[in-house]
């Protein structure tokens, strides 16, 4: 089997339904390529036969590679596992199991490559599902483009090549809270954006829930802004700004014409306002809290139950190989 120039991520999570679409295209793609392609089917601990499917591809095509994880450990981190795994000497691809990222964009993402970039990062203009959803999507997207610290592209997701030097130095960034977008853009180097129309999903269902959703946007806004501690502290001196405010009326009332205030409705309103504002407060704290308890513990960000390259079958890992090494091996 010749070395890959290029190698494909496809995360997987129960996608049966599609799989036969999944390893069509590719295999169509590949054929018409004139250079070495891999594509690297890792499996986030599907509850159907979507790991079998994986081991018989991968050991009867050996431009398959397969990667099936002890368990469900999220999209992210199966991602992370696949660019792990990912032999291309050159650029990895990564694409969703569900088919709306069109794999045959291929060839025009390694033009870029080929011509210097080392990120190329698909932008949608029109996606297919509902309103109320397009419009989440939408809204987040521009309120993270805001608050960064960093530029992360509007209405781009996962769905990028990028250069083997990035995939390096993304490997060695041991986030456990990972948004891949974000680490993407804040390697750097030179990245650009690429249009195209998000297709409708080819079969099952949506994997992403709405907590799923909402951690992943949690992991964008904590992880690449400082926005949330800022909140609290301009919060906090709102707060004490409103209060001086208060207390200054207070004082004026009562010594210019006698009276003191009235109004224990205003009051209990005031006491319930600043309450529910602490709350958020240690809330945001909390966040951080967590995400630092997790990170220290020092677990792998993955476990590997099996792996399939060449056709052979290797044992279970925590720390993947070195990439040259596994090139080795394939050879």
């Amino acid at each position: 089997m010749n070395v890959p120039q290029v190698s494909i991520v496809v995360p997987l999570f129960n996608e049966h339904e599609s799989f036969g679409l999944l390893t069509e295209r590719p295999n169509a793609l590949m054929d018409s390529l004139t250079y070495a392609v891999e594509v690297v089917l890792v499996d986030d601990g599907s509850r159907d036969n979507t790991a079998d499917l994986i081991r018989l591809t991968a050991l009867t095509d050996f431009r398959y590679h397969g990667v099936l994880l002890a368990r469900n450990f999220g999209h992210q981190l199966a991602v992370t596992a696949g660019m792990a795994a990912a032999t291309g000497t050159e650029a990895i691809l990564i694409i969703d199991g569900d088919l709306q990222d069109p794999p045959e964009l291929l060839s025009e993402f390694y033009t870029h490559i080929q011509n210097g970039y080392d990120v190329v990062y698909a932008v949608r203009q029109k996606r297919k599902e509902g309103f109320l959803k397009r419009l989440a999507y939408a809204t987040f997207y521009r309120i993270l483009k805001r608050i960064s610290y960093v530029e992360i592209p509007l209405d781009s997701g996962d769905f990028s090549m990028v250069s083997r030097r990035v995939v390096n130095i993304m490997n060695q960034m041991p986030e456990e809270s990972r948004f891949l977008r974000g680490m993407r853009s804040w390697v750097g180097f030179k990245q650009i954006g690429v249009d195209y129309e998000r297709s409708e999903r080819v079969a099952g269902v949506p994997k992403y829930s709405f907590k799923m959703l909402r951690q992943l946007a949690y992991n964008g806004i904590f992880n690449f802004s400082e926005f949330p501690i800022k909140f609290i502290i301009r919060t906090g001196g709102l707060t004490i700004g409103t209060a001086l405010i208060y207390l200054a009326q207070t004082l004026f009332k009562k010594y210019v014409f006698g009276t003191v205030p009235e109004g224990f409705t205003a009051l209990l309103f005031v006491i319930i306002l600043f309450s529910g504002l602490q709350l958020i407060a240690l809330g945001i704290i909390g966040e951080y809290v967590l995400r630092v308890f997790f990170q220290v513990k020092g677990r792998p960000l993955f476990v590997v139950s099996e792996e399939i390259i060449g056709g052979v079958r290797s044992p279970w890992r925590t720390t993947p190989d070195l990439p040259e090494t596994r090139r080795q091996a394939n050879e």
